[in-house]
């Protein structure tokens, strides 16, 4: 994905169910098992993969991830965001003011 701000969120979601599908196959699962573990329709897990699927849960998402052994990586999406060196002195300060 080179500019991802080019693409619709059904072109993300297309190239999400394209990668999804790389990662089962290489740990050697079926459509069918993947499917199975996560709670899913093999017809949904076939319309993610083959990029037909419009509009993808994030439930859904989540159990895929789970099944594949990468659930550790939603944390990609929204990564914590690191504190300011200045937001412990902020906060100091706005504690103070309020004696």
């Amino acid at each position: 994905m080179n500019d991802i701000y080019a693409y619709t969120a059904p072109e993300i979601i297309a190239r999400l169910g394209e990668r999804f599908k790389e990662y089962r196959q290489q740990s050697g699962m079926t459509q069918k098992s993947v499917a199975e573990k996560a709670g899913l329709s093999v017809m949904t897990l076939q319309k993610f993969e083959s990029g037909t699927s419009r509009d993808v849960s994030m439930t859904t998402i989540i159990r895929l991830l789970r099944v594949i052994n990468q659930l550790e990586n939603i944390e990609a999406i929204l990564p914590e965001i690191p504190e300011s060196p200045y937001s412990g002195k902020a906060k100091d300060y706005a504690v103070k003011t309020q004696r």
